[in-house]
This record gives C-alpha cells, sequence and structure tokens, in this order.
C-alpha cells in the first residue's frame, strides 16, 4: 500500500476469523495479528515510559511497498498505553505510545507465497503458537512469565498476571475450562476489535463559507488597497495563522467525517494545528541510520470506537502521526521501533471545534 494518493481508513464490523494473521489484516483492537510468527517484541520493548505498565495494541496496518523485495508482506503496528493519567500533559519527548514495523519476502518460513482461500481457517493455518513458545495471554505478546499455580498460562509482565487473576483466572485454574474462559476475561483490557478498510480520498471542491466572502470582501473594502485575494491570504485575516491549519483539516476531514486514518507513505500530514509541528531534528534517524519519513496518522475519530471516555483525565490526541524508517532496514529484531509524534488541538482550535 504505496501510493501517491492519500488512503483514508474507516472501521467496520467482521468475522474475527478475517483478523488473523495470514489474511494481512488491517485492524483496531483486540489482540495483534503478528506478521512474523516469532522473535515478538515484549514487555521489555512495549512499554509506557511513563508508568511502565505493558501498552495495549490499539490498531496495525498492512502497507506492504511493491518496489521493495523484502517488503512484500509489511505491517506497522501500534500500541498505546490504557492509563488516562499518562495521556494528559505529556510532550513528544516521553508519550504514552509503542510503534513496530516487521516485513517479510514473499517467499517466508510462516505463509503460502499464494493468496490465502477467502474462507473460514480450519486450524491448520500458521499461527502464532506454532513458533513461539509462550506467548501473553492478556496481550499476545512475548511471554516470560508462567501462572506459578496451573503452570498452563502465560504472561509478559507481572502486571498482566495479576490483570488475569483478578479477572477470573483464579476461579478457573487448573481446570479443563480455563483456557476458554479466559479468552472473555481478557475482553475488558482490550480495546474493541474492528477491521480497517481502505479507500482512495476523492476531494470535492471546497466551498467558501458566505460568511467568510462577506468579511473578506469587507476588508478589502476598508483598506482600499487590493480587492482580490488569493486562499491563504482571505483564511488568514478571516481566522488567522492559528485557525486556517485547524480549518484545513476540519474541512477536509468533514468531506468524510468518518475517516479514522490517513495514508501517504512519504507524503505530508494533515495538520491539526500550526503549534507543535515537528521539525526535522524532531524525528529520529533510524537504528540503521537512515531518515524516517511520515507513513500515515491517526485521527481523534479513532476515539470514539475505543470506549475511553472517561471523567476527567481520558485518552486523547489531535492526530498521532507515525514515521517509519525509510530505508525499510532489516538488520536487528524481527519488529522494529518506528516513531510517533503526537501533536494536540491548539485552545484557539478548541474553541472553534463546535462552528
Amino acid at each position: 500500500m504505496c501510493s501517491q494518493n492519500v488512503e483514508l481508513g474507516f472501521v467496520e464490523k467482521a468475522d474475527s476469523w478475517r483478523l488473523s494473521s495470514h489474511f494481512f489484516p488491517s485492524k483496531v483492537g483486540g489482540k495483534p495479528a503478528w506478521l512474523a510468527l516469532k522473535d515478538l517484541p515484549g514487555c521489555e520493548r512495549a512499554s509506557c515510559p511513563i508508568c511502565r505498565d505493558p501498552c495495549i495494541f490499539l490498531l496495525q496496518i498492512y502497507s506492504p511497498v511493491s518496489e521493495d523485495s523484502r517488503c512484500f508482506h509489511r505491517s506497522i503496528y501500534v500500541f498505546c498505553c490504557k492509563h488516562p493519567g499518562c495521556h494528559t500533559k505529556v510532550n513528544n519527548s516521553k508519550i504514552p505510545f509503542v510503534v513496530f514495523r516487521n516485513q517479510l519476502p514473499r517467499i517466508n518460513e510462516f505463509y503460502s507465497s499464494e493468496p490465502p482461500a477467502d474462507e473460514i481457517p480450519d486450524g491448520s493455518e500458521p499461527a502464532v503458537q506454532q513458533f513461539e513458545t509462550s506467548v501473553c495471554e492478556v496481550c499476545h505478546g512475548n511471554a516470560t512469565k508462567k501462572c506459578s499455580k496451573c503452570k498452563l498460562i502465560s504472561y509478559c509482565s507481572r502486571g498482566h498476571q495479576v490483570f488475569h487473576w483478578k479477572r477470573g483466572h483464579r476461579e478457573v485454574c487448573g481446570t479443563e475450562s480455563g483456557e476458554s474462559v479466559s479468552q472473555k476475561q481478557t475482553k475488558s483490557l482490550l480495546f474493541p476489535e474492528y477491521e480497517i478498510v481502505m479507500e482512495t480520498e476523492e476531494r470535492k471542491p471546497k466551498t467558501k463559507p458566505d460568511e467568510q466572502k462577506l468579511n473578506s470582501e469587507q476588508m478589502a473594502n476598508e483598506e482600499g488597497k487590493k480587492t482580490e485575494y488569493d486562499e491563504d491570504e482571505l483564511e488568514e485575516m478571516a481566522y488567522g495563522e492559528e485557525d486556517k491549519q485547524f480549518r484545513k483539516f476540519k474541512d477536509i476531514i468533514e468531506i468524510e467525517p468518518e475517516q479514522i486514518l490517513r495514508y501517504q507513505r512519504s507524503g505530508q500530514p494533515l495538520w491539526v494545528s500550526s503549534e507543535n509541528q515537528p521539525t526535522e531534528v524532531d524525528i529520529p534517524k533510524c537504528t540503521c541510520g537512515a531518515d524516517r519519513l511520515f507513513e500515515f496518522q491517526i485521527l481523534p475519530q479513532l476515539l470514539t470506537y475505543m470506549d475511553v471516555d472517561s471523567v476527567g483525565d481520558s485518552i486523547d490526541w489531535g492526530t498521532l502521526l507515525i514515521y517509519t524508517c525509510s530505508k525499510n532496514c532489516n538488520e536487528g529484531p524481527a519488529y522494529k521501533s518506528e516513531f510517533l509524534w503526537k501533536q494536540n488541538f491548539s485552545n484557539t482550535s478548541l474553541g472553534l471545534s463546535s462552528s
């Protein structure tokens, strides 16, 4: 999925079997559908940099790069801390998100080189349990701990072990029903699961508000110097520089208001504010030494599907920008760490959001 056009992501409900790894899904919530089925990142790499608890899977995007044979299959994974307090008053040197990139050539040890049949799996499809000795029962990450009583259930961290025990594992620990019940126990921690479907953006001509036209004409008459202005000048006179960024964001999003994601590898993000935009210095190079480039952004519309509303502190963002290695390096661990920049709405933009 490497295109000069902007691809828009929308959430849809889907049968859970369609979101398994061998279908190469793009999805929100639930457990990650890992691409490479071994060498998974553990909690030491997927922990919140603020509270140090394991982050929860937010979404993944299937994004192969056609011109690179190493990236016949390629997915980007975003994880998020679920503690609302970690999302308030943070800056981009310490944000509660973690991003991984993984890629595979067409011929690999996990999947057939031919597309999978579009039918309910029969159990013979590749699964992470065939390649990883232990997978966390809660988050499906690499596990290094087991239930000390039954020795059957694995966890990535003590935090997820305690969570699972309190949610009912202690009642079924060691029983035959323990494994089937445990799937229901984890749902209260994970985000709701949806498929992400992608569509190419088709922009419609922007219609200027009558009020804006009147304001610009009035300004022109008062100044007596100019009677014609270009679009940027009109917006700056009517709203100011800060508002112009948000107005552009709002006008474009309103064309497809249910979009939750915008994908354009090596393109330009859609800013929600003129404040807190990263410079080249702010975006660190990949560990291989290559520059990182913008790949996609997650919009605040996703929050309505995440069941995170709360009184007081809450998970929130203006937009989340994901930057990945421009060279798609293969060195190091199978799941490469990438970079996320969080941009919040400005106070001025928040004042306009209901207009």
